[in-house]
Formats: C-alpha cells, structure tokens, sequence
C-alpha cells in the first residue's frame, strides 16, 4: 500500500498515512484516527485534502545510487 500526505487548512499541519490507493480521507478526524495522532483543538470534521508528496526515493542506502527499475525477462532493455 502506497504513502499519502494530507493538509489541513484549519491547522497547518501535514500528516502522512499508508491505505489503499482506492481510499480517500476527507477530514481531520478520521486522518487523526488512522494515524494515531493528536486531533488538539482542531474540529473532527474539519476537511483535510491529499496532497503531492516526494514519494519514496529509489537511492540505494549503500552506493548512493538511483536504483534501476526491474523490467524483467521480456522487457526490451533486458539482456
């Protein structure tokens, strides 16, 4: 399941979250539930939006390196 960040205009703040890519949250309350994180003082049903996010990084953590893609057997490129 792929990571999402969602915004919240009522209280700035940014959260991330793994679901299914057919999901979608629509408000502070539910975002906090998933999460685990505090709601404060901003209202449950306050709407929060999905936002672009960098993703994960395809850098090997020991060469630096981007990580070529897996093709596979009967990709072009393999051989």
């Amino acid at each position: 399941m792929p990571y999402y960040d969602y915004y919240c205009d009522d209280n700035d703040r940014t959260v991330e979250v793994r679901h299914g890519m057919a999901e979608m949250i629509r408000t502070w309350g539910e975002l906090c539930s998933r999460t685990g994180a505090e709601p404060g003082e901003t209202p449950a049903d306050a709407p929060v939006r999905r936002v672009i996010s960098a993703g994960v990084p395809l850098v090997s953590r020991e060469s630096q390196a981007p990580s070529p893609p897996s093709c596979g057997p009967s990709c072009a490129c393999a051989g």
